[in-house]
């Protein structure tokens, strides 16, 4: 971005001011309290100073030291830890100040809350983050460094990616113009970055994209979730176990991050020697023979933000009036019958802010952090516009409340770098976008997981979670004639039932014994991500071809293609290979014959090479459902119960953004995160960053077909 200097808020001036205004603040509020609090007082006029001056070197610059050994209970109490052990410190302290009397452990806090307190409005009034005196400790400490003491300035420059998780292009641009992230608009319009647009995979979702972004490779990951018929297990990339495996899979030692780089709040890990927040790598939950090896772990973001109580503060402060922030929000959206929308109750509110402030606040510190080390890469995710967007709509006035806010953090990052010891460029992205409509349970009553689990058989499935609406008794009729009915697709389906050998016995496979993942009927599994649905039927091995789904499940395929809701299907045939099967036609991928309508046509330019690579997955759900989109309204119906959503091929979801250095190569429009990793190899390269060399003890990753 730029070069080494001090920004505006880094003069000397204004650190003294404020470091004699938070001192006359704080003495101001210890008269407060010695005369409002029972169980504290001071007798002499000298004493508010000195305690003020006493409690404000133990926050500066004992309780650093303090923290580096008790981070621990810092870092497993979100912070709250610090205020105990700060009382604790500030109850023995001010006992020992001749004339002052503290009663108690629950005054201390108070006290300690306070003092706290009127640091971060203080330094919020003067526009001054803590971060910024670290900045100036880190410049002096560089300044005084003689020469031939350290490596000094590297002539490479770094990157930083910063991902804003599920924000497409479509949305950025209308963001941008709007004057929604104004750091964005004034990089675009100072012509120093451009903005393009990338296409994801079929599977549009953080857990494909960012394996193969950081890994270059996201083979076999069919969605957020999916079923592995070999194991009985339903994989899921925010499982920690699962991450690691999935990353085990996939990397071969020279991910994007390997050689000293760093992974803050990510799925996986890159090869980075630094982590934080990053699931592959927690260190409790994933088992050792998963484990990668790493300089550091979760608690290292954790220990460097929260060692510092007015950033706990500052930070609780803001996620409370982000829990208000919600509840204003969906209170607001039910008296204005908003539509789509969806239940936000429950612990939803509270846990909000775990992502749209902790975790932003704890990545961006460790950002800081790692620039001040001069790490040369940095791949961080900021989740909260994605989080928001699935509630409340993706470009909804409180989704775009929380953009601003990320916005905010960019410029900071920014601010940041002109003290780093190398030089750092700034690329932002997403890992995919959203598209927007009635969640399917809402909309047809019933969830595509008790679809398919009736029309195989099983017992109708109760919706205990939502009310069921007036009329849908009357989608239920309609469900009913189309089955009686239907379109050329399902006619010509019940046609090959009709005909096939043995279609008046309609053979079914065995009930079979329970498996580790729940049947939606008898050896039936259905799994959603998003806007993709997979059905696999347990009780035959490997992929199981359409004329066996056909003799077996006589109403399924026929009924799902002529569903309001379903846009596409995908099948195996022994006759044709890959079938993509719609209402008004099919396609097969192998001639690239076209029977009635492109089931495709909709979905973009790539869709028959994504759909057809994702066939050849060796874990290929044997029906593959993708939702349907409609290009008129511009929706389309997730089968997870969210507003914006994402994990399949319609609509904005799957179109994701970049914007990067104008002094990069041009990256033109990658297709796939695979294609971008090579695209972020290729400005490392460019840039002069070293190849990256695969560990000795890092063995080639064992493909997913014999794990």
């Amino acid at each position: 971005m730029t070069g080494p200097g001090k920004g505006r808020l880094l003069r000397g001036g204004r650190v003294v001011a404020r470091v004699l205004l938070v001192w006359a603040a704080v003495t101001g509020a210890l008269r407060l309290l010695d005369l409002g609090l029972d169980g504290f007082s001071m007798r002499s006029w000298w004493q508010p100073t000195v305690c003020a001056l006493i409690l404000g070197l133990l926050t500066s610059v004992l309780w650093p030291l303090v923290v580096r050994i008790a981070w621990p209970i810092a870092y497993f109490t979100l912070g709250a830890g610090t205020f105990l052990l700060l009382s604790a410190a500030t109850l023995a302290v001010l006992q020992a100040v001749p004339g002052v009397r503290l009663d108690d452990f629950s005054s201390a806090v108070i006290v300690t809350v306070a003092m706290s307190a009127v640091g971060a409005v203080i330094s919020s009034l003067l526009a001054i983050d803590e971060d910024e005196i670290f900045f100036r400790r880190a410049a002096r400490r560089r300044r005084r460094q003689p020469p031939g003491a350290g490596p000094g300035e590297p002539e490479v420059p770094g990157v930083l990616f910063l991902q804003i998780d599920g924000l497409g292009y479509d949305t950025v641009r209308r963001a941008v113009r709007d004057g929604d992230m104004p750091t964005f608009a004034a990089w675009l319009n100072e012509g120093t970055h451009a903005l393009t647009r990338w296409h994801t995979d079929w599977s549009s979702q953080t857990g494909a994209s960012v394996c193969g972004i950081l890994h270059g490779s996201n083979h076999d990951i069919l969605g957020f979730r999916w079923y592995e018929k070999d194991r009985d297990h339903v994989m899921a990339c925010a499982h920690p176990a699962d991450a690691a495996e999935i990353e085990r899979r996939h990397t071969n030692g020279r991910g994007l991050l390997s050689g000293d780089g760093a992974s803050r709040g990510n799925l996986f890990s890159g090869d980075a020697g630094h982590v934080s927040l990053t699931m592959s790598s927690l260190p409790v939950l994933v088992p050792r023979t998963l484990r990668g090896r790493r300089r550091d772990r979760v608690g290292a973001g954790y220990r460097a933000y929260f060692a510092n109580p007015v950033n706990v503060l500052r930070t609780f402060g803001v996620a409370l009036a982000d829990v208000l922030r919600e509840l204003s929000a969906a209170a607001k959206q039910r008296r204005a019958g908003v539509r789509p929308r969806i239940p936000r109750g429950g612990f939803y509110p509270l846990a909000r802010p775990g992502t749209t402030v902790i975790a932003r606040d704890v990545v961006v510190s460790a950002i800081i952090g790692d620039m001040l080390a001069g790490r040369p890469v940095v791949y961080a995710d900021f989740l909260g516009y994605d989080e928001v967007a699935h509630h409340s709509g993706i470009e909804r006035f409180d989704t775009l409340e929380v953009l601003r806010s990320i916005d905010q953090q960019f410029a900071r990052l920014q601010r940041a770098s002109r003290i780093a010891p190398r030089r750092y460029h700034i690329v932002g992205l997403s890992d995919h976008g959203q598209t927007q409509g009635q969640a399917f349970v809402d909309r047809f009553g019933e969830t595509v997981e008790a679809l398919v689990g009736r029309l195989c058989g099983g017992e109708p499935v109760a919706e205990p979670s939502r009310r069921r609406q007036a009329g849908s008794w009357l989608v239920n009729a309609a469900l009913a004639e189309a089955g009686s009915t239907g379109g050329p697709i399902a006619r010509r389906l019940r046609e090959r039932v009709e005909q096939a050998e043995g279609a008046p016995d309609r053979p079914r496979t065995p009930g079979g014994s329970p498996g580790a993942v729940a049947r939606v009927a008898p050896g039936v599994v259905a799994v959603v991500s998003g806007h993709l649905a997979m059905v696999s039927f347990t009780e035959h091995e490997g992929r199981v071809e359409l004329e066996t789904i056909e003799r077996e499940y006589p109403d399924l395929l026929p009924t799902l293609v002529d569903h309001d809701g379903i846009g596409f299907l995908l099948v195996r045939s022994s006759e044709f290979g890959p079938v993509v099967l719609g209402r008004e036609g099919l396609k097969r991928l192998a001639t690239g014959v076209v029977i009635g309508e492109d089931p495709l046509a909709g979905y973009g330019p790539y869709a028959d090479e994504l759909v057809n690579r994702v066939d050849t997955f060796p874990h290929c759900a044997d029906v593959m459902i993708n939702s349907r989109y409609d290009p008129e309204s511009d929706q389309s119906s997730p089968f997870e119960r969210h507003v914006g959503s994402h994990g399949a091929l319609g609509g904005p979801q799957q179109r994701g953004f970049i914007v990067h250095p104008k002094e990069f190569p041009a990256p033109g429009e990658p297709v796939g995160a695979e294609a971008v990793h090579h695209v972020f190899r290729d400005w490392l390269t460019f840039l002069g960053h070293p190849e990256p060399v695969v560990p000795e003890e890092k063995s080639t990753p064992v493909p997913s077909e014999v794990v």
